[in-house]
């Protein structure tokens, strides 16, 4: 059984014992990025300019006297709509008009913006941008809404209860009187806010903005059709060097010494530098100069404690591991002595390889020197960790570590590390060359690929037993992974018996109705680096459940959807996404010859989700997907146009992993190293997809990354129906082709 420790572990729980920071939230603040559109569309830019003068209503809304509404974003924003959603929530409850609303980043600073279901930690991550700000937000704009009202109510010699907000402006209807929000701003920001507790929130029947069926402009649309948008590639600083760094060819390498003399001699090239820990960076006037710098450089290397395997035997470790006991992380009935009993006995394992997050963007951050102040630019996921690493290479507090977050160009996580990895590197070059220029740290795509950190390699392991009428006896589940945690700032001391959370979600959750189920993780050890990737522990164990639950059901000739219904019986949320995508696709009507249909639902991050995959065969034998159509329960959808954004990203992330993505090791070395060989999914290969979003008025729950792991298992169960064998190891690509890892 688990420990009292391990049963109480969450990722959740691990970030909010790693941050240092105070947890208060709403308090005043500084103004970061944002400019107005000429079109009057709200825009979002990235960078910093000269924001007009206003009034502060809080640490989230400022208001000017040309009537903007800049809402100040603590969640950052990288392609997943984030900006957006948080405005709309605030200029809902305000009752602004949209065409008022900019956005501009919040400062580093935790003690104002801390991520509530994070702990005090200022990050972006776990899909909770919204489910942490729902509240938050709503108070804002109802507690400015109620400055405003006060404002123009003492202003005009009224009672507050006959005056009326409505897009923007604020009016008296009894005697025509009318004001706009810039007019009464100064007033207003001078009037102490208005307790939480009396506040009074719109009723959903009064949203104009929230869950418009129509679109609302996203705010970082325009800046990025026409270029204007700035991400940290775009900046160019006075004097600034780029800087590459030579890293270790096997991981766990170090520097044992270099020769600096012919990256020198390459024309551009300013500087060569160890960074420590990390490898030995060429500083240059431009990318191309540091490069060839690089690639010039003599580095020799100590690989004595250097991981050496190759994935082949990386996965035989992972077999004997499993044949070990393991943490056991939920127990219920006696699944080995009903397994003993059932009449019908399925085995399977299940083996997915490391991943790759390739963001568009690679990584990069520009570090400079302002006083006695070092100021990070870049797409910061995790400002806290950021700051903090950044300070520990410069020996300074953290307060002395500023950060300005811009657009990100993607993550799916990569941006945000327990170590602050970019961060520690860009701030380790700036004190090694005496903060004497800025420097842009750049990590090309090949860097990130051979040498980044991975979605962990996993092997699931499950045996299931059916009884004589074809029901779900008996389930075990044997899981093989390495920890996210283990080794870093958050969990040192996870012992090699330790297992947490992220290991082994959504097995432990699964929400079947079996009577005899038990769940076990086994930490596996390797010299890999691995970190979350978009979905983190969910990616891999909704294929390892729902793949084996579709071979369950064709040992006992059952219809996967049917059979799932049946065992969702105490689970009316995740039955309610499967009958609306079953009903939408049109499962169980006739498809032409060629064709199959398969089905997934799992539940992560808060929010529901079911797909149904219909493929058919290409030449080479591999699924080409057709159709997903998706039903997805996700509480209030703030903005239902980017809640289909999203699942509809999800899936095709989640499904250029199933096909084609992996990340292989021969002889400790990375194989792949850019989207030749790490082949990302490609337009002709996206299917048609529809996104069904179920009414709700819960509170809103992710939608970052509950769209991805279904996708896989869903295609996976209908190349079984369509071909007749099960697919046990992704991706397809590899397992079509036979080949050892």
């Amino acid at each position: 059984m688990p420990t009292e420790a391990n049963a109480r572990l969450s990722r959740r729980g691990f970030l909010r014992s790693s941050a240092a920071a105070g947890a208060g939230l709403v308090l005043g603040f500084e103004l970061g990025c944002s400019t107005s559109s000429s079109s009057g569309a709200p825009e979002a830019l990235g960078g910093t300019t000269p924001p007009p003068a206003g009034a502060t209503m809080n640490a989230f809304l400022r208001i000017a006297p040309d009537d903007s509404v800049t809402i100040v974003a603590k969640h950052v924003e990288m392609g997943q709509g984030a900006f957006t959603g948080l405005a709309t929530i605030l200029a809902e409850e305000l009752d602004a008009d949209w065409s008022q609303v900019r956005v501009e980043a919040a400062p580093a600073d935790a003690s104002r913006y801390g991520n509530a279901l994070l702990g005090s930690l200022q990050a972006t991550g776990s899909s909770t941008a919204m489910a942490n700000s729902w509240q938050q937000l709503r108070e804002a704009g109802a507690q400015a809404r109620a400055m405003l009202v006060a404002a123009a109510a003492a202003t005009w010699g009224v009672p507050e209860a006959e005056v009326t907000v409505e897009r923007g402006n604020v009016r008296h209807p009894g005697r025509g009187l009318a004001a706009t929000f810039g007019e009464l701003a100064a007033r207003a920001g001078a009037l102490p806010p208005p307790p939480v507790e009396g506040l009074t929130f719109k009723d959903p029947s009064q949203y104009r903005l929230i869950g418009r069926p129509e679109a609302l402009p996203r705010v970082d649309l325009a800046g990025k059709l026409d270029g204007r948008a700035r991400f940290t590639l775009d900046v160019h600083l006075p004097g600034m060097l780029t800087a590459l760094v030579a890293r270790p060819p096997r991981f766990g390498g170090k520097v044992t010494s270099f020769d600096a003399a012919a990256a020198m001699a390459v024309r551009g090239v300013r500087e060569v530098v160890e960074v420590p820990g990390r490898g030995v960076a060429v500083l240059a006037d431009d990318y191309w100069a540091a490069k060839k710098g690089r690639d010039a450089l003599v580095v020799e290397w100590d690989e004595s404690g250097a991981e050496r395997r190759g994935s082949a035997e990386l996965f035989a470790a992972f077999r004997a591991r499993a044949d070990a006991p393991g943490v056991v992380v939920r127990d219920e009935g006696d699944a080995p002595q009903a397994i003993g009993g059932a009449v019908t006995v399925i085995e399977a394992e299940y083996e997915l390889p490391y991943l790759a997050h390739a963001p568009m963007e690679p990584l990069d951050c520009v570090a400079r020197m302002e006083g006695d102040r070092c100021v990070l630019t870049a797409g910061s996921q995790g400002q806290t960790i950021d700051q903090g690493a950044a300070a520990a290479a410069l020996g300074v507090p953290p307060e002395r570590v500023g950060i300005e977050t811009l657009l990100a160009g993607g993550s799916f996580g990569r941006r945000f590390t327990l170590d602050g990895d970019i961060a520690y590197e860009a701030a380790s070059i700036l004190k090694a060359i005496g903060g004497r220029a800025p420097v842009k740290l750049v990590w090309s795509r090949e860097d990130d690929i051979r040498g980044g950190k991975y979605r962990p390699m996993v092997l699931h392991r499950l045996r299931g037993g059916l009884d004589a009428g074809g029901n779900v006896v008996a389930w075990q589940h044997k899981i093989v992974v390495q920890s996210i945690f283990k080794g870093s700032v958050v969990a040192p001391d996870l012992g090699d018996d330790g297992v947490e959370p992220s290991m082994f979600e959504g097995a432990s959750e699964l929400p079947y109705a079996i009577p005899n189920l038990r769940v076990e993780a086994a930490q596996a050890t390797t010299g890999v680096p691995v970190h979350w990737w978009r979905s983190v522990g969910h990616s891999h164990t909704a294929f390892a459940t729902e793949a084996f639950l579709d071979e369950l059901a064709a040992a006992a000739g059952r219809d996967p959807v049917a059979l799932r219904r049946e065992l969702l019986r105490d689970a009316p949320r995740e039955r309610a996404v499967l009958e609306l995508a079953a009903e939408k696709a049109g499962w169980g009507s006739p498809l032409p010859a060629g064709r199959a249909r398969g089905v997934a639902v799992h539940k992560s991050f808060g929010s529901y989700v079911a797909q149904i995959a219909e493929i058919s065969l290409r030449p080479d034998g591999l699924p080409k997907v057709e159709r997903v159509v998706c039903a997805v329960d996700c509480g209030v959808a703030i903005n239902p146009d980017n809640v289909r954004a999203q699942v509809e990203g999800g899936i095709a992330y989640g499904l250029g992993a199933a096909l084609y993505d992996e990340i292989t090791l021969e002889e400790g070395r990375v194989v792949q190293s850019n989207f030749h060989d790490y082949r990302a999914l490609r337009i002709h290969d996206m299917p048609r997809v529809e996104v069904h979003i179920v009414p709700s008025a819960e509170p809103p729950t992710g939608i970052g990354e509950p769209g991805t792991p279904p996708i896989a298992p869903a295609v996976a169960s209908a190349y079984r129906a369509l071909v007749g064998s099960p697919v046990r190891r992704l991706p397809f690509r590899r397992a079509l082709a036979g080949g050892a890892p």
